[in-house]
């Protein structure tokens, strides 16, 4: 029998960290001189954990998150053993041992044993119905106390706990997170970005107990609440811990190297016996241990070029970023959270309404921390800036807007120079690939799409919050050979919104499962981008049939009120064209006063809004002011909210027309149509245009001859001017015409998309041609409005008000006082 005479390489650990070394092993000569056998404690080939939350979620399945297959452990001479652990190392005799026995002898050594989730001496951990979310045997028990039970209480506001809460949240359960300190994210987002998050999860429907200190999990045979040290409990049927990892060092420790937080390691990442490594969370380099993906990667980089005889490489800890992984939620951080005394700088952006926030701390001239919300695109820009530790003393004026502004304002091109970026820019996070990697294998594989660029990188496969950056790599690489990346509805489907829609009509395809068995969707329940699109496409196509799908409506709508910063309510009753009477605002002063509302506000659009309701009190709150005649606005739906107006000629010296009485008309015909987006309409009684008109979805300045209606206007931060769309004679014309438009936006805008957009998209020259040149199909159009109406005109607040959906209005997670 002929001996191999190569090394002998053993692994202790099938993780990230452990595997990624071997990958970086194997890509040096030097590397296939060692036999490289692999433990892992799960039975499971090498997953990206930092993915489960996607799969919790129902994003990505098991199969999707597998790094390594065991094809490639196969085709690289690797022997791994799954769901053996090692369980003892003999550092004189050179071997380990697992738990079935099996011992086997090393050279060189390298544990990656990762991490284990804190779990503090908390009465009651050991029931059933408690877990971690470490791993997929955690998330097999999440899921399958989502298939059979309704109440999860998640434990830690930190980044695994808030994926969690979501995931558990997508799955349909009633979800509570407790978190000990004030804000989320703590270590992560500085107070303001921690708030803003907690307003918008809020609104999906996740009920937080901030300053709140578990005292015991109750149950008897099984998990059944949790009870906070102030007095509060919470009812669960699932509780999830996630307040923290500490390295997994127990080994270690038995086998007599040093550990002090974790494996203390050199800068080559040997540990304190020069035959053994170590790389990943159970590592301590300088006095740090690590729980993010990226300093990872480079301790893998550096100990494979050890293995392989490099004896120059060296690990030292970079400036590190943070992302959150819930879809819809743009979080970004790194560096400093806020200015560590007063020789430093603290400059911010924020715009509440818009949901963003932006934070830079600057040290001497140099960025050192960045907090984004909301707006993330900038991140890795930062970040470099502080890696490179690069001076912008001259952009400190420009710096918080983007480098799109700042580097304009100092006359250099707009957006981001690929050929000026070095090649070890990382540009995934997730899977550590720097631009050199990515554009090498465009070139040298010659690809031209993303999803190749995906399938030989990793890069944009995993979150894809690097995508667009993924995308300009590949269109500065191959140049002319990139193929256009199509715009799809979401990740879940490669279908476009408009084939989707046509494909609704001409295949009538009637439920959201037809849907997606028609187009192969990825994720058999879809995700929050595509479930709320769905549900609109098929209503709009299929009015009378299509029931709607309240679970795919965002919390405003599915509770049919807008929810506030401070997890209280904001009523806004209809009122038509801005008028009102006495009895009515009678009802809403009596409403206010019964039910202790801190606030009454008048608001652009000419209503009354009722701020700080208490959501388990909205149904008698639109109880009495249904009594009095008063319907829902729908202030929080992609619907029409208002319809603005002046008080025209029955008042006005200067007015043309009958423009208070229009408007009633108007929003009379179209009130609770469900629309791509939120739609305003305005009647103005003459060219001063008091009602604002030329900056709504649709207005109307009434002239001497009749009536102008102009189309695709908006206000906020980026004001667009209506265009004129036609000049009728009547008030009848104006109604259809309305009808019309508001028809073919439906039916033809892409959900989420507001009318100025649409317009932009499109072009106003198309709508004219099908609302002004083609009378028949104006008509039509209308005649299809006008049909939808009949099934939607029915005030929601006063079924909710008789008991429908009483669910929604039960505090969430019910809270019961000690």
């Amino acid at each position: 029998m002929i001996s191999d005479p190569r090394e002998r390489l053993v692994v202790i650990g099938n993780g990230m960290a452990g595997m990624r070394t071997v990958e970086e092993l194997l890509k040096h000569e030097a590397g296939r001189r060692y036999r490289i056998t692999v433990f892992g404690a799960e039975p499971h080939v090498n997953y990206n954990r930092i993915m489960l939350s996607s799969v919790l979620a129902g994003d990505k399945s098991v199969d999707e998150i597998i790094i390594n297959s065991r094809e490639w452990y196969d085709d690289n001479d690797i022997r791994l053993f799954v769901g053996d652990a090692v369980t003892a190392i003999d550092r004189e005799a050179k071997t380990v041992t697992a738990a079935s026995g099996l011992s086997v002898p090393y050279d060189r050594l390298l544990i990656a044993t990762g991490s284990r989730p804190v779990a503090p001496p908390i009465p009651g951990l050991g029931l059933p119905g408690v877990c971690a979310f470490r791993d997929i045997a955690d998330v097999d028990k999440m899921l399958a106390a989502a298939r059979t039970h309704k109440r999860a209480v998640v434990i830690g506001g930190g980044l695994l706990g808030l994926e969690a809460a979501w995931g558990l949240k997508q799955r349909g359960m009633s979800v509570g997170l407790v978190h000990l300190m004030p804000t989320l994210m703590e270590r992560q987002l500085d107070a303001a970005a921690g708030q803003l998050l907690q307003r918008d999860l809020d609104r999906r429907g996740i009920a937080f107990f901030t300053d709140g200190q578990t005292e015991e999990i109750l149950g008897v045979e099984r998990a059944e609440g949790v009870q906070l040290a102030d007095g509060r409990s919470i009812p669960a049927d699932l509780v999830v811990l996630a307040i923290g990892i500490r390295p997994n060092i127990d080994l270690a420790r038995a086998t007599g190297l040093e550990v002090n937080r974790g494996i203390a390691v050199f800068d080559d990442m040997r540990t304190s016996d020069p035959d053994i490594f170590a790389v990943g969370e159970c590592v301590e380099h300088r006095g740090q241990v690590f729980g993010l993906v990226a300093p990872l990667w480079d301790q893998a980089k550096v100990c494979a070029a050890q293995l392989a005889g490099d004896e120059t490489a060296a690990f030292a800890s970079q400036a590190l970023s943070t992302s959150l992984k819930i879809t819809g939620v743009d979080v970004f951080s790194a560096g400093a959270l806020m200015a560590a005394d007063e020789s430093d700088d603290e400059i911010t952006l924020r715009d509440d309404s818009r949901g963003l926030y932006k934070k830079i701390v600057l040290r001497d001239g140099k960025l050192v921390g960045a907090v984004l919300y909301g707006e993330v695109a900038d991140g890795q820009w930062y970040l470099q800036l502080m890696r490179d530790k690069a001076d912008v003393g001259g952009l400190r004026e420009r710096l918080v807007f983007g480098r799109a502004f700042a580097e304009a304002g100092r006359g250099e091109p707009a957006g981001t120079d690929f050929a000026a970026m070095p090649d070890d820019a990382q540009i995934c996070g997730c899977n550590g690939i720097a631009k050199g990697a990515i554009v090498g294998a465009i070139r040298d594989k010659k690809l031209s799409s993303l999803s190749e660029v995906r399938a030989h990188t990793k890069a944009s496969a995993s979150c894809g919050q690097c995508t667009g950056l993924v995308e300009g790599l590949l269109a500065f690489a191959a140049g002319v050979d990139a193929k256009p990346a199509k715009k799809t509805l979401c990740d879940c489907t490669d279908g476009g919104h408009d084939e989707i829609r046509q494909a609704i009509l001409t295949q009538e395809l009637k439920t959201m499962q037809a849907v997606r068995a028609a187009f192969g969707w990825r994720k058999p329940e879809g995700c929050h981008k595509c479930r709320p699109a769905l549900n609109y496409y098929l209503l709009c196509a299929w009015p009378g049939e299509y029931r709607d799908d309240s679970r795919s409506r965002f919390v405003n709508e599915r509770v049919h009120a807008n929810i506030q910063k401070d997890g209280t309510y904001s009523v806004v009753p209809r009122m038509w064209g801005g008028l009102t009477t006495p009895a009515e605002l009678h009802a809403i002063a009596s409403v206010a006063e019964k039910f202790n509302i801190p606030t009454v506000k008048v608001t652009g659009g000419q209503r009354i809004d009722l701020l700080g309701v208490k959501k388990d009190d909205l149904p008698a709150v639109w109880g009495d002011l249904n009594k009095a005649g008063l319907v829902s606005g729908h202030a929080y739906g992609k619907a029409l909210r208002t319809v603005k107006t002046c008080v025209g000629s029955e008042w006005c010296r200067f007015g043309t027309q009958d423009s208070t009485g229009l408007g009633v008309k108007l929003e009379k015909m179209c009130w609770g149509s469900w629309t791509p987006h939120k739609v305003k309409l305005a009647v103005s009684g003459c060219p001063r245009n008091c009602a604002e008109a030329t900056i709504k979805d649709l207005g109307v300045v009434c002239v001497e001859a009749g009536y102008d209606i102009l189309v695709g206007g908006n206000g906020g931060i980026e004001v667009r001017v209506t265009d004129p769309l036609v000049r009728v004679a009547t008030e009848e014309d104006v109604l259809e015409h309305t009808g019309a438009f508001l028809q073919l936006y439906r039916e033809e805008a892409h959900y989420f998309e507001r009318t100025a957009p649409w317009i932009a998209r499109v072009g106003i020259a198309y709508v004219r041609k099908r609302l002004v040149e083609d009378a028949e199909g104006r008509r039509a159009l209308h005649a299809r409005f006008l049909h939808s109406q009949t099934f939607v005109q029915q005030d929601p607040w006063a079924e909710r008000a008789k008991g429908a959906d009483a669910h929604e209005f039960a505090p969430l997670p019910a809270l019961v006082e000690a």
